[in-house]
């Protein structure tokens, strides 16, 4: 799994850079996603550390940090019907996808390296 480690760094980079664009341009909703321009500036943030990380070899940090805040912002979700500390709101697609994104970058994150 540890050769995992920089392709999933380099998915997330692209991913959530392209959601976060995608989140202003189309307005409240990216697909079945609720987004507001807080969400959309998240995304783009987690988008580019993950660019940076894997230019600068820190993907492991990258995945890890990424899976406890994610985590973090699952649970609330889950638990605040979707209120992520006033700053958006996340409905259960958001939280079913924060979750697989925690659970990918801690897994990841954590494999063994060769």
């Amino acid at each position: 799994m540890s050769s995992l480690v920089r392709p999933l760094t380099q998915l997330f980079g692209v991913v959530f850079t392209l959601i976060g664009i995608a989140g202003f341009i189309l307005g409240d909703a990216v697909w079945v996603f609720e987004v507001n321009t807080t969400h959309n500036i998240v995304h783009l943030l987690t988008g580019l550390l993950g660019f940076g990380a894997a230019m600068n070899g820190k993907e492991r940090l990258y995945l890890l940090t990424i899976g406890v805040v994610y985590a973090a912002v699952a649970a609330m979700g889950f638990a605040m019907d979707g209120d992520i500390l006033g700053l958006f709101h996340a409905n259960d697609e958001d939280n079913y996808l924060h979750t697989a994104v925690a659970v990918l970058g801690i897994l990841v994150g954590t494999s063994k390296k060769k």
